[in-house]
């Protein structure tokens, strides 16, 4: 090919004009250097990061003071991605994530409005599998569509068979998101689904269409109306039950719950659509009530803005967990979101709330706060179910909003299909990849395994970027169930849950050696310092080489459930501010955290470097953890805790036995020294009683203590002689000797019996001597 010239709009060099053959060899090649004109830098997926240009061979960042979200839609469709929210990354530099999703549509239905669904994935039109499509999945859908929302969400592919690919992700959105793109995703584990099974959605007309706006729900909020391409509020004077009932069954929300106008800061400030609604209740639409055009000039103070609480607000939703699928029960009820007390709490109505949820069943039935405490309203009570009910506020229960219980015995859950990672090792950041299925851990296979896999499993660690897939060549049998298998994460997946695999098995394999063992960077560091325990205290991370605190500006509780989960101390109870456990040093690594929850570390929050200097340690943010030993998802850290206390009974059993045994030792052994000190002195009181007082005082002054056999003889006719004269002179009455008294001597122990028997003896022997005297 030669003399190419292109003008610049051809999609292929083909397609441009050229010469088949000419005067031309390979030293004369063409080359080129290809480089886009944006890219995004520093973020944790392909499509966030920090926005820079091109200028000439240059990368320059662009300042954020009027970068807004349709710069972001700009720099999101030349990457060929759908924009987000833009958060910032730098202090002054602009930042943006993108959605892979870059279109959506209904196709095959009789309006724009309705029809089969289909996402563009990075130029790829497909289908979407109905297994968890929802109405509020299609609410949202028909929202971004101008379709106003969702009235039906027929299945079994009701517009016909697609073409193309199949998505397998399942979008979980709570019907307040403005896109698709935004509502969390899921596809790890998913089954295969053919276009039988494609996802389909009726939206109502956007024609006359109602909004509520400003509210939790798609069913409570200010009124507003679409009237001539654009949307206009809606004020009335007199707005009573009556007007509400007809929007509520409009927007198929159920009957009226409350009629209001919404307080000042509440208004609304465009356009007015309609202006003195008077309705008889049982219209079909808003406009066929009797209404009055908008004049150009609106009395002060006589109409406002009018909103509406619908039956179809209520939601409920599972918070401060380690996933979507665990954590405290919440109900959004009259416009505000409250708890559920644990009062009868059972797997009945935990598996009615998990089902509710799309989580599948329910794996246990949680109490006494075991996900931290709620705040606000005690919304149900004593609730019953049978288990077959649609939704938590079908089950029998105490009267709304009057319990007799606090927030620490608010109720919670964790369904079967809570997932969670974690590394089997006693380092944290490297060992044997394990997924929590189904209430129990499992084996990830290695087939399929590829080098982004084993990154977005690093970084959902919360341990960095990943080093390396090891090897484990030992031979056997795998000890527990072995989940998933081919897992293939690619460049656009952001979460490690958004990757293909296999369906869920619990023998995906079989063999140890196609276990997933991988070794990540170190984590990424945080820690609680003040505290009594590493699970209490300021939060402090690692950047940079150094320990750093937090800014306790808009730090919450979302905030700290994520630093509490990266802590591995289970729930949040509290997020803390004010430096609430003294002043930190050295620098301020980050501001304005804010975080979804569902973060696997603080790292991967939205937040500000904390280098602005608009920060102080007087406002050093905090946390306080529920002990680590509470934490979910596994019940293996409630055994080890039994284990404990046994081991710590046991231990003080043994004490017991061995106090007791030294007791009765120790009681043997006086025993024995009593009896060894009383024995010899009944022999030695009678041998002493034979003698006669003068011979007790010959032997008191003897020297040599012994006797010779002379001497022995005139004792003992002495003694003889004294017997005679004590029996001729003795009064009447004092004829009897006197001796010593035995009885006192029963009751003593061994050294007090020999000393007072000595007394005793040396008392009679003083006796006699003196009777001999005289």
């Amino acid at each position: 090919m030669a003399d190419v010239e292109c003008r610049g709009t051809e999609s292929a060099l083909s397609d441009c004009k050229k010469r088949v053959s000419g005067k031309c060899n390979h030293s004369r090649g063409a080359g080129v250097t290809c480089s886009g004109f944006v890219r995004l830098v520093g973020g944790d997926s392909p499509c966030s990061g920090r926005v820079e240009i091109r200028d000439e061979n240059q990368w320059r960042t662009v300042c954020d003071s009027d970068f807004g979200p349709k710069a972001a839609a700009v720099v999101c469709e030349e990457l060929q991605w759908s924009p987000r929210d833009p958060p910032c990354t730098h202090a002054n530099d602009a930042g943006v994530t993108c959605t892979k999703y870059t279109g959506f549509r209904l196709v095959n239905g009789s309006t724009a409005c309705d029809g089969r669904v289909e996402v563009q994935v990075l130029g790829t039109w497909g289908t979407l599998c109905d297994s968890h499509w929802d109405l509020l999945d299609a609410h949202v859908l028909c929202r971004h569509l101008g379709c106003g929302f969702a009235e039906a969400v027929p299945g079994g592919g009701h517009f016909g068979r697609g073409t193309g690919p199949t998505w397998r992700e399942s979008f979980h959105c709570d019907g307040t998101e403005a896109q698709l793109g935004q509502c969390p995703v899921t596809a790890l584990g998913a089954s295969p689904c053919s276009h039988d099974r494609d996802a389909a959605v009726i939206c109502s007309d956007s024609s006359g269409a109602l909004r509520l706006v400003g509210g939790g729900s798609r069913c409570d909020g200010r009124v507003e109306i679409f009237q001539r391409g654009t949307w206009g509020r809606v004020l009335d004077d007199q707005w009573d039950v009556q007007e509400a009932s007809v929007v509520c069954r409009q927007l198929r929300c159920g009957e009226a719950e409350r009629a209001y106008s919404p307080p000042k800061p509440e208004r609304g400030t465009g356009p007015v659509g309609l202006r003195g609604v008077r309705c008889a209740g049982h219209e079909p639409n808003l406009t066929l009530c009797n209404t009055s055009l908008p004049e150009s000039a609106l009395a002060a103070g006589i109409a406002e803005d009018v909103g509406v609480i619908c039956w179809g607000s209520r939601q409920a939703r599972l918070v401060n967990g380690p996933g979507r699928c665990a954590g405290r029960v919440e109900i959004y009820y009259r416009g505000s979101w409250g708890t559920v007390c644990d009062e009868g709490w059972d797997l009945p109505d935990a598996a009615v709330i998990c089902q509710q949820l799309g989580c599948g069943g329910a794996l246990e039935a949680v109490g006494s706060a075991g996900f931290g405490s709620g705040s606000g309203q005690i919304w149900l009570s004593s609730v019953s179910c049978s288990g077959a009910e649609a939704a938590l506020w079908d089950c029998p229960a105490g009267s709304w909003g009057e319990p007799d219980c606090g927030h620490k015995e608010d109720a919670g859950v964790v369904c079967s299909e809570f997932v969670a990672l974690r590394l089997e090792n006693n380092d944290s950041c490297s060992g044997r990849l394990q997924v929590f299925y189904n209430g129990t851990w499992g084996s990830v296979c290695s087939n399929s395994m590829t080098p982004q896999t084993v990154s977005l499993a690093c970084k959902e660690l919360g341990c960095g970027d990943a080093i390396s897939l090891d090897p484990f060549p030992t031979y056997g049998t795998l000890p527990g169930p072995a989940w998933l298998d081919r897992v293939e994460c690619g460049e656009r997946h952001s979460s490690f849950w958004q990757c293909p695999s296999a369906p869920w098995h619990p023998q995906s394999c079989t063999d140890l050696r196609d276990e997933t063992h991988i070794t990540c960077q170190d984590r990424e560091k945080i820690r609680a310092v003040g505290g009594e325990s590493g699970c209490w205290g300021r939060v402090e991370v690692w950047h940079r080489g150094s320990w750093g605190t937090v800014c306790d500006d808009s730090w919450d509780m979302l905030d700290a459930a994520v630093a509490c989960r990266q802590l591995g101390c289970g729930p949040a109870v509290s997020a803390l501010g004010g430096a609430a456990f003294g002043k930190g040093t050295g620098p301020i690594w980050l501001e304005q955290v804010e975080c979804r929850g569902t973060e696997p570390s603080l790292q991967h929050c939205w937040a500000r470097p904390g280098d602005s200097g608009s920060c102080r340690h007087k406002e050093d943010a905090a946390v306080n953890c529920s002990d680590a030993t509470r934490g979910r998802p596994t019940s293996s850290r409630r055994e080890s805790l039994l284990v404990i206390i046994c081991i710590i009974l046991g231990a003080l059993l043994c004490l017991l036995l061995a106090l007791l045994a030294g007791q009765a030792w120790s009681a043997r052994a006086g025993r024995r020294a009593s009896e060894r000190a009383w024995e010899p002195f009944p022999e030695a009181l009678y041998e002493e009683i034979r003698y006669s007082p003068a011979l007790g005082k010959q032997g008191r002054f003897s020297i040599s203590g012994s006797y010779s056999e002379g001497s022995l003889t005139k004792t003992q006719a002495h003694y003889e002689d004294i017997e005679e004269e004590d029996g001729a002179g003795s009064a009447p009455g004092t004829g009897e000797q006197e001796g010593v008294d035995l009885s006192s001597l029963q009751t003593c122990d061994g050294h007090q019996c020999h000393h007072e028997l000595q007394g005793r003896i040396w008392a009679m022997i003083s006796s006699g001597a003196a009777k001999s005297t005289v």
